[in-house]
């Protein structure tokens, strides 16, 4: 072993105490009892040398209580917070203090063992915003080497660490003084100081550099302290000397720094790709030249359950890269960008990383599993070109879970990674994953939300005849995009159909639940092809239901949950327009010639307040390309205008009838205020359309059973000249079997009609208000069959009731025109 040169050894000004971390010292031996004191310890307990020395540690640690011996005690640490970290003391007063307790095991001749306990204050000690399970190792991870020198200056004590600063082995320094064992005038100087130390008690901290016994070149700084060890009767019985490495205590000050930088920085979004280039970014350059971190592929879209740690002997997780730094432009060290699926090679370290669930450390790029990094040709040309010579491999876990893996390589910075770099990398991950996680959880509740929203609304409406339409619909709780709003288009009979636009009070999760137990409600109701005011009536009972059975016992009151609808039904064979309204807005109707108009619609209570108040229908006529649009009140109330300025605001916006219904839209909801609004946002837009008189005829029927033959005629007739002979047969077999019931069961004159849309529906009307009720006739039956004829025949059949009967009805499919067969080439 190289010695160290006492003249290489140089004192300066005396420093700062923290600067070097032992600041309270004692000196216990093996069972635990107090053999030395200082007046820094003093200071941080409030005990002094003679109320401690010669007494068991647990006078001052509580946890030292039941211990046979200190190595037990140092054991139990360990298996209780890690070693070191911080530590109950008992303070003379009585008061419990929170210190960092460090406890180094020194060697004296013939194998005898002492222990030496330093405490210190956090108060006084840096406040860097790092966790002590790893400011505490990083912290141990600094040379500190430790002797203890009797009166006479003679070393009685010493751990390992001491001859890899000085360069003395222990069988010279024990029993000897520092002149003996290295005679030189600045050996003397020390002592000096030591002599200083034992005459006031108090503790000196200087700066000496020196050559490390194994290195050549320049010199390496120590910070090196001094105090006084007193007995039971407070005078001086040692002196202890602490050297501390400079430049590992440095480094580790810049490792506690860069986390207490990352922990301000990490989790400021909620988006995965994002978290993961955060993390990137912030480990660039302070820790690595290019950071890659690739999450499972699963994370990134929020679907399926991530892949558990420890996947031996499975299938190894997809992963997909998702955040990419370097200290080049461009990363060229990376074959895959963000976004890409990532390559795995099976015997990589990145494999292995993957089964255990461990991080890896490989100093010398390739040393860990031979050239596995030749087996993905492009990432080794990568590596040559870039330099790569050091990689560390950090799994991102939370929740026994794990989320993916971050690479750090080193290529410009020629020192290779070292296990303090690893604890520091894993550290950064840790913190990152739980931003990441905070994020997967998002993106999953937020997908699944979309999903509910989705399957709620509709996702497609259909006007058919009757119009062309729009919507928008802007939840105000955007971070999960759910609410109560609805809308919807639902195709009724004879080309007409439903309009429906509803609000749940409230928004989120419950009140989009809600709403979909009312959108199915309607559609049920809406297809009993009953007028506007008795869905709603109905509506209404249900929403009390549903209230009711929201209770968690019999007896609790129902909260009054509400909700407001407007229900409309558009005829487009005369251009009527039926609604009525359960406390919701009304709708506003802009003519073709921009004309904006808002029914005066009767007043009803909003569906499930129990007030009882009966919705009305009202009638109008909407002349043809007439924009009818129904919209909820987050549309045109807000916290600072009233719901008047909002129907002129909205008015305004929509008197354009030449233009696009989707442009409409966008300039409707384009007038909302710049703040976050605090209601859903729905709008629905219907450009009406009317049937030509072409596409419909119709005829009245006398009440006498000589008139199926007639009406069979006639409908062939007609099919013949809107050339659909392919449905005369099943035609008239509808026709006949509709029109023998209205003859058998009905009075008065009987109505035909044929109408030719999106399908070809025949109608037939009576004055009888029982609707017809199919049945299964039996063998010997002579009648009973015909409804059941007729729903073989038609796609659809029903009935609705008018106010002076019902009409019965049918719908076919239209022969599709043939495709054209293509030649060939």
């Amino acid at each position: 072993m190289t010695m160290t040169s006492p003249v290489a050894v140089t004192l300066s000004e005396p420093l700062n105490s923290t600067d070097v971390s032992d600041t309270a010292i004692a000196l216990l031996d093996d069972r635990g009892t107090v053999v030395g004191w200082t007046q820094a310890a003093e200071q941080v307990v409030g005990h002094s040398a003679g109320q401690v020395v010669g007494r068991t540690a647990d006078l001052v640690l509580p946890y030292f209580v039941d211990v046979p011996t200190t190595a037990a005690f140092v054991e139990r640490c360990r298996a209780r917070n890690g070693w070191p970290g911080t530590t109950e003391v008992l303070h003379r007063d009585g008061r419990v203090l929170d210190v960092s307790l460090r406890i180094s095991m020194l060697r004296g001749q013939d194998g005898a063992v002492q222990w030496l306990a330093s405490l210190a204050d956090p108060a006084a000690l840096p406040r860097e915003t790092v966790g002590e399970s790893v400011r505490g190792p990083l912290l141990t991870r600094v040379p500190v080497g430790i002797s203890v020198r009797d009166p006479q200056l003679r070393c009685i004590w010493s751990n390992d660490t001491m001859e890899t600063h000085d360069g003395i082995p222990r069988n010279r320094r024990l029993g000897r003084r520092l002149t003996d064992a290295h005679p030189d005038a600045k050996a003397e100087v020390l002592e000096a100081v030591m002599r200083q130390v034992l005459q006031s008690g108090t503790t000196k901290v200087h700066e000496y550099r020196t050559w490390l016994p194994t290195s050549l070149g320049r010199e390496h700084p120590f910070a090196v302290s001094f105090q006084c060890l007193q007995g039971a009767d407070g005078q001086a019985v040692g002196v202890c000397v602490i050297s501390s490495d400079v430049v590992e205590s440095q480094r580790t000050r810049e490792c506690l720094a860069v986390l207490g930088e990352v922990g301000a920085r990490l989790g400021s979004t909620l988006d995965v790709m994002q978290a993961s280039q955060e993390l990137a970014d912030l480990a660039v350059p302070r820790l690595a030249d290019y950071v890659a971190v690739d999450l499972e592929q699963s994370i990134s879209f929020g679907e399926g359950p991530p892949a558990r740690i420890g996947v031996a002997g499975k299938r190894l997780p997809g992963l997909r890269r998702a955040g990419l730094a370097s200290i080049r432009n461009g990363v060229s060290e990376s074959p895959w960008m963000r976004g890409e699926v990532v390559v795995v090679p099976p015997l990589s370290p990145l494999s292995a990383v993957l089964r255990a669930g461990t991080s890896r450390l490989e100093p010398v790029l390739g040393t860990g599993s031979g050239g596995w990094i030749e087996t993905v040709p492009e990432l080794a040309r990568r590596a040559r070109e870039t330099g790569m010579h050091s990689i560390m491999l950090v799994p991102i876990r939370a929740r026994r879970t794990l989320l993916g893996v971050a690479g750090f390589v080193r290529t410009t910075n020629p020192v290779p990674f070292h296990e303090t770099d690893l604890l520091l990398a894993e550290e950064l991950v840790g913190r990152a994953a739980q931003s990441l996680d905070n994020a997967r959880r998002y993106t999953r509740k937020h997908t699944a939300a979309l999903t509910l929203q989705r399957n709620l609304l509709p996702r497609r409406l259909m006007g058919g005849t009757a119009g062309e339409v729009a919507s928008r619909y802007l939840p105000a709780d955007a971070d999960r995009c759910v609410g109560g709003d609805w809308f919807d288009v639902i195709p009724l009979s004879g080309a007409r159909v439903a309009l429906v636009v509803g609000d749940v009070v409230g928004h989120g999760l419950h009140a989009a639940a809600t709403m979909g137990r009312l959108r199915t409600a309607v559609h049920t109701l809406a297809h009993l092809e009953l007028p506007p005011d008795e869905p709603l009536t109905q509506l209404d009972d249900t929403v009390q239901r549903l209230a009711e059975e929201d209770c968690d016992f019999p007896e609790q009151i129902p909260a009054v949950a509400g909700a407001t609808c407007l229900y409309a039904v558009y005829d487009p064979a005369t251009r009527r327009c039926t609604m009525a309204s359960a406390g919701h807005p009304p709708p506003a109707i802009i003519d073709p010639q921009g004309r904006v108009t808002y029914p005066d619609l009767p007043a009803a209570a909003p569906l499930g307040v129990g007030l009882g108040d009966p919705c009305e229908s009202v009638e109008l006529e909407l002349a043809e390309g007439s924009v009818l649009a129904m919209y909820t009140d987050g549309l045109i109330e807000t916290r600072d205008h009233d719901i008047e300025e909002g129907m002129h605001r909205l008015g305004a916006a929509l008197a354009q009838p030449d233009g696009s219904l989707e442009g409409l839209c966008d300039l409707a909801t384009a007038t909302l205020p710049d703040q976050d609004p605090y209601d859903d946002v729905t709008l629905l837009l219907v450009r009406t359309r009317s049937l030509s008189p072409g596409q419909m005829a119709s005829w009245t029927l006398p009440d006498d059973a000589s008139v199926v033959r007639s009406a069979r005629d006639l409908a062939e007739r007609q099919l013949a000249e809107w050339g659909l002979q392919g449905l005369q047969d099943a035609t008239k077999l509808i026709v006949s079997e509709l029109v023998t019931n209205a003859v058998r069961h009905g009075t008065g004159p009987i109505g035909l009609r044929l109408i030719r849309h999106r399908f070809l529906t025949c109608e037939v009307s009576d004055t009888a208000v029982q609707g017809p009720h199919p049945h299964r006739a039996g063998p010997t039956d002579e009648e009973g069959r015909g409804l059941f004829l007729v729903a073989k025949t038609a796609r659809r059949w029903g009935f609705r009731a008018v106010p002076d009967g019902k009409v019965v009805w049918a719908e076919q499919d239209l022969p599709r025109p043939p495709v054209p067969r293509a030649l060939p080439a």
